[in-house]
């Protein structure tokens, strides 16, 4: 498993015979370079948190060029499903089984609306089991108690954390998160696109090292092996 970091909550996952795009919010965020572009982009499945315009921006237009099933909660899988997109509907505690491999959709606590006020649903993380990795995708969210749910049924080969603070959790609650999900390997993720989540790198990764940890912070478009 390749996981490509394409800015802010945006991840492109490459498996041996599928490719998955999370929250794709490209087109718009200011510090993704010209060299990456969404026009390349065809994934065979979107994972999709939350309807916040962050997470959502290029759903519609990526989609209209590799046809993707679209995988999040209900109401948002209904959005896009009636723009004559295909997709798949899921909630809390969920689990279910894709060709690339299993999918659980799990507890955040956040906010979630489409860009015109519409409501987007329960906003949620994914349990993503594929190609004997399992990796726990956290979406935005503050710290929560349900975490410690993961590590009774999932033993993890890497936690996606939001570290940017403000919105969602920031770097010591995101190390509290580790423990809780019981994953010594981060992937940080939706911090400095905009001024309110601007994070110290150096001091990030030193908190997460005190602590035992390994916290990768990707450039846009650098890539890490699971």
């Amino acid at each position: 498993m390749k996981i490509v970091f394409l800015g802010h909550a945006t991840l492109l996952i490459e498996l041996k015979e599928h490719t998955i795009l999370v929250d794709p919010f490209i087109s718009g965020n200011p510090m993704v370079p010209e060299t990456i572009s969404i026009q390349g982009l065809k994934p065979d499945y979107i994972l999709l948190t939350h309807a916040h315009q962050d997470h959502v921006l290029d759903v519609e237009e990526i989609a209209k060029k590799s046809d993707p099933k679209i995988i999040s909660n209900y109401e948002i899988a209904m959005h896009f499903e009636a723009k004559g997109f295909r997709a798949h509907p899921m909630n809390h505690g969920g689990s279910r089984t894709f060709s690339f491999g299993t999918v659980k959709y799990v507890q955040a606590i956040h906010t979630s609306s489409f860009a015109d006020g519409t409501y987007g649903g329960q906003p949620g993380g994914f349990v993503l089991n594929a190609d004997g990795k399992t990796v726990y995708i956290a979406g935005d969210t503050a710290l929560t108690m349900d975490m410690k749910l993961i590590p009774m049924k999932h033993t993890l080969d890497l936690a996606v954390l939001p570290i940017g603070d403000n919105f969602t959790m920031g770097i010591d609650d995101a190390v509290t998160a580790a423990n809780f999900v019981e994953c010594t390997k981060v992937l940080g993720y939706h911090y400095d696109t905009f001024g309110y989540i601007e994070i110290d790198h150096k001091k990030a990764k030193e908190t997460f090292e005190k602590a035992g940890m390994e916290l990768h912070l990707l450039a846009i478009g650098e890539s890490m092996d699971v």
